[in-house]
């Protein structure tokens, strides 16, 4: 019979966990007192992409296989000693979400089954304007990790031309996240414009490989670079965070000379602790500089008046923005013209035989 409880220690705090046996990761043989030993062993990186920024949890109660949810508002039963942040959401409402201010509170998560943690780009302090410029390279069907590693390649060559040092990470799936730090002085309109110029860039550098097309039918065997990971309460997951997946892979913070040689599988709960162990954070140096978004924002300015590139859709659950084009699937947009010049004809047909019977 397993143990009641244990207690985990990160931070200097040490945090109970209840039913330390119970699987979260059945497949894969990951207990709660697993996976919360597993983040106090990569607290130091952890905390980095963690530290003051407010986080979703997506959970799982009774273990990857059972039903799950995800938890934006912080929930009962926080401890005294854990933090809030006060976000605004699209819609103009505001919540409470739950704040990473010490490692402790990620092991609470486990507590709480959390087998996902995704971090909005911005800190407690200012939750309005973001510090992480994230640009998210999501492999289409036909294409796979390979085809995002040589995206991201392109996008460090470009980020270097314009002298902003990006930092990668892989998704926990077949995807790469790039990491900027950015100074926090630009709202998140301003920001997901500057990766959209950084996408339409890259799109016409490697026609063949990447796309900036919100709708998949358009997208083809390509990566798509999604813009909308940078809109106001889009998070992508965060580093060192678990992924609800058989496995327990890891989303995992990688040096670019290394980028090459790994694959999403190579990073799981289980092989990542003896890996931070003998190699350290990959991205040890990514609050070293804060970047400005100028030259971005320079380059989605040229894009609109020498090639009258405007704005692109937003999710369907956003209010209209504005200068935002028309939410409409391309097909069924050709369809609705097609069906309207259809009518357009058929009136004019009426007209002309209404005239031919005026004048008989």
């Amino acid at each position: 019979m397993g143990s009641a409880e244990a207690h985990v220690e990160a931070g200097g705090r040490s945090v109970r966990i209840s039913s330390p046996d119970k699987l979260l990761f059945p497949d894969a043989g990951i207990t709660k007192r697993d996976l919360a030993t597993y983040y106090a062993d990569v607290a130091d990186g952890l905390f980095r992409g963690l530290a003051n920024r407010p986080v979703a949890l997506n959970r799982f109660p009774d273990g990857l296989g059972g039903k799950s949810f995800f938890t934006k508002s912080a929930p009962k039963g926080l401890p005294d000693w854990a933090s809030t942040a006060h976000v605004t959401f699209p819609s103009g409402r505001t919540g409470d979400e739950v704040c990473i201010t010490e490692p402790a509170t990620v092991l609470w998560t486990v507590q709480m089954g959390a087998l996902e943690l995704h971090a909005w780009p911005v800190r407690e302090a200012d939750t309005d304007h973001p510090d992480e410029l994230r640009i998210d390279l999501d492999p289409q069907p036909g294409t796979e990790f390979a085809e995002a590693v040589e995206v991201a390649r392109e996008a460090y060559a470009l980020f270097e031309e314009l002298g902003i040092r990006p930092f990668v990470k892989t998704s926990g799936g077949r995807g790469l996240h790039l990491l900027v730090r950015i100074e926090p002085r630009w709202t998140f309109v301003q920001a997901r414009r500057a990766v959209i110029a950084l996408a339409r860039e890259l799109e016409r550098r490697r026609p063949e490989l990447v796309t900036t097309s919100w709708w998949k039918e358009e997208r083809g065997e390509r990566i798509f670079i999604d813009f909308n990971q940078m809109a106001r309460d889009r998070m992508t997951v965060a580093p060192y965070s678990t992924r609800a997946r058989p496995d327990a892979p890891v989303s995992m913070p990688v040096r670019w000379t290394d980028l090459g040689d790994v694959a999403p599988g190579d990073f799981t709960v289980k092989t990542v602790p003896a890996l931070f162990a003998k190699n350290g954070d990959a991205n040890a140096e990514i609050d070293d500089t804060a970047h400005s978004l100028d030259r971005l924002l320079e380059m989605a300015d040229r894009d609109e008046k020498d090639r009258g590139l405007g704005d692109l859709p937003y999710p369907p659950d956003f209010p209209k923005m504005p200068g935002e084009p028309k939410r409409v699937q391309p097909s069924k947009a050709r369809a609705d013209d097609k069906a309207h010049d259809g009518d357009k004809a058929h009136d004019a047909g009426k007209g002309r035989a209404a005239d031919s019977e005026q004048g008989s």
